[in-house]
């Protein structure tokens, strides 16, 4: 069965129906750990004739119980919603990116979004990520909109928890080399006793070695 990523009232996203989607880990119950998060998407009025509204997503909610669209504030014409509830997701395979993550200037939370039909809620949320690397992606399939949230101060706590008690450094390997006689003679090349063509370099040891035979 699709695993539930993002959660409303009406409209549930999962792999099978994002197909924007690249991959979802295979989750290992020792390294996981997941939370539910709120998704805030402001509303403001267009800075163009041409385009009535702008949407952003600008915050998240630690804990959110689900929410379709509920207004949480409006003023001077800008409205926030709790569009959706996400279930953000850690594993411990991806602990290097969650470093790379919370080492940014600003750690963010990755909001993935997709243009709806609908006029009065315009963007669905597919799912969040605490993972610069799927969040990038995303933004390379041209079909989603990727939005940076910066994480609270709670959040960013579990994250680095979890990062301490699961990532591993990879151990270095340095590479072997094939150990070569540099003194062969390879098909004969530079060897006295073979007929060359004019203008073979051919080792002057091999010449002395060549005329005592």
């Amino acid at each position: 069965m699709p695993k539930v990523l993002c959660v409303s009232a009406k409209l549930i996203h999962s792999v099978g129906e994002a197909k924007g989607m690249r991959h979802r880990l295979i989750r290992n119950p020792n390294s996981y750990a997941d939370m539910p998060l709120g998704i805030v998407i402001r509303r403001a009025p267009g800075v163009t004739r041409w385009v009535k509204w702008s949407w952003k997503a600008v915050g998240v909610l630690p804990g959110a119980a689900p929410a379709e669209w509920r207004v949480m504030r409006e003023e001077g014409g800008v409205t926030e919603f709790h569009a959706a509830t996400c279930q953000l997701e850690l594993h411990g395979a991806e602990t290097e990116a969650y470093l790379h993550g919370l080492s940014t200037k600003v750690p963010s939370i990755y909001v993935v979004l997709r243009e709806s039909q609908e006029d009065s809620r315009p963007l669905d949320v597919l799912l969040a990520t605490a993972s610069p690397y799927e969040a990038q992606d995303y933004a390379d399939s041209g079909e989603e909109i990727v939005e940076k949230v910066p994480m609270p101060e709670g959040l960013m706590a579990w994250i680095r928890d979890f990062v301490e008690a699961h990532h591993e450094e990879e151990e270095f390997k340095k590479r072997r080399r094939d150990k070569k006689d540099i003194g062969q003679v390879v098909d004969g090349i530079g060897d006295p006793r073979i007929a060359q063509l004019s203008g073979v370099y051919r080792s002057p040891a091999l010449t002395r070695k060549g005329r005592l035979q």
